[in-house]
């Protein structure tokens, strides 16, 4: 057992052995935990409006309890059902869209990538958050019109990341020689090119889940997204400018965000650090 732990510790990379690694992985376990086991875990019913209003952090309520007298503990545990799902359902829907047409604009090139970089550099014309809250207004305030108002501004990096790093891959021997057999484009981009572009658009997808965390509470923050009483991390925050000298009702949820946020950006520089030869090597050497 104690040799199988040591091997088990050595084929660990040594990036991910680092106290921030560490702590991101930590950290963002526990969120996934609260929010898979929330209704086990939350004290009190994250709706309900029967607690002392504004109560502050005690034996009793933790967290204190906000103007409506509901226990903010709880409506965080809750939360973390609606922010972090909808945060990686957001990154997962950019990767895919995004991805898939950067890897088209380089791969095929001419009128098909100059048009969607056209596209993305149509996008990048306007402030990310500024278009966002566009986006939202003009759909609604609802979470469902926050994604697709986030997604309109998160896909373009991808897009732009994906194809300079299949142009980079496309005139390598190993594709030139599948073109000569006969591939076709598909399995080409499938076979030979996605899995030399995976690493670095995994990192960047990793590092915008933070990102993405915080358009997504931005926008229920200005009342574009989330609506009452929804337990979501930016609507909290926003409930607790109109009664800022109790501190808590704000404080706790933008805590919430800012470690989930640090979690994500831990692990991304981890990952980044675990894929990059030389970054590797590097630390290796400083832990011997």
């Amino acid at each position: 057992m104690k040799g199988s732990g040591i091997l088990g510790r050595t084929r660990l990379p040594e990036a991910w052995r680092q106290p921030l690694a560490v702590a991101g992985g930590v950290i963002a376990l526990a969120w996934i935990v609260i929010a898979v086991a929330a209704p086990l875990l939350a004290p009190h019913d994250p709706l309900a409006q029967d607690l002392p209003r504004l109560a502050p952090p005690g034996a009793g309520h933790w967290f204190g309890t906000d103007q409506l007298g509901r226990d903010i503990l709880s409506r965080i545990m809750y939360g973390a059902r609606v922010s972090i799902p909808l945060t990686l359902l957001l990154v997962v829907l950019s990767v895919l869209i995004g991805g898939l047409l950067g890897a088209a604009a380089g791969y095929f090139g001419r009128w098909v990538g100059e048009t969607i970089m056209r596209v993305a550099d149509l996008v990048f014309a306007f402030p990310t958050v500024i278009l966002a809250m566009v986006v939202a207004a003009a759909l609604g305030a609802s979470l469902t019109n926050a994604v697709l108002a986030v997604l309109v501004v998160a896909w373009p990096s991808y897009a732009r990341v994906t194809r300079g790093l299949v142009l980079g891959v496309r005139e390598r021997e190993f594709v030139l020689s599948g073109r000569l057999l006969g591939f076709s484009a598909w399995r080409s981009l499938r076979v030979d090119v996605l899995p030399n572009v995976t690493g670095p658009i995994l990192v960047l997808a990793t590092l915008d889940i933070g990102t993405a965390l915080l358009l997504l509470s931005g926008l229920s923050f200005l009342g574009l997204g989330a609506k009452p009483p929804s337990p979501e991390w930016g609507a909290m925050v926003a409930s607790g400018v109109d009664v800022f000298d109790s501190w808590w009702v704000a404080t706790f949820p933008g805590l919430a965000i800012l470690t989930v946020v640090l979690a994500f950006n831990f692990l991304g520089d981890s990952l980044r650090d675990a894929l990059d030869p030389r970054t590797a090597r590097a630390i290796k050497e400083r832990a011997l």
